[in-house]
């Protein structure tokens, strides 16, 4: 025989429900993979998932922030080199002054004859 509740709203332990626990678990889950995998073998499964909340938090944004910082050195370095003309253009033609510029000046040597 099922136990049904008299209260209008499901048991619950402290407010954490059915539908709240299975996305807390997804995102303690979610969590503990982004560390070990951005961690880059600094961090195993079971380490990260052993450690107390606070640290595992305070872990995760930290190597968050490291990724932003280098997210943004990244773009700033790709907008500064934008202004430069390049070789090729974004639609694969080849930009002809700048191919001339970068190309070596050669002179002509002497001219060798060979019998």
């Amino acid at each position: 025989m099922p136990i049904e509740s008299t209260f209008l709203s499901e048991l619950s332990f402290f407010g954490l429900t059915s539908e709240i626990a299975v996305q807390a678990r997804a995102n303690l889950f979610t969590q503990i993979h982004e560390i070990v995998f951005h961690g880059k073998g600094g961090y195993d499964w079971e380490t990260v998932y052993n450690m107390p909340r606070w640290l595992r938090q305070f872990t995760f944004n930290k190597i968050n922030e490291y990724y932003q910082k280098e997210a943004e050195e990244y773009d700033k370095a790709r907008g500064n080199s934008s202004n430069k003309s390049t070789l090729v253009d974004p639609s694969g033609n080849v930009n002809k002054q700048a191919f001339r510029e970068a190309s070596p000046k050669t002179t002509p040597g002497p001219k060798v004859k060979y019998k």
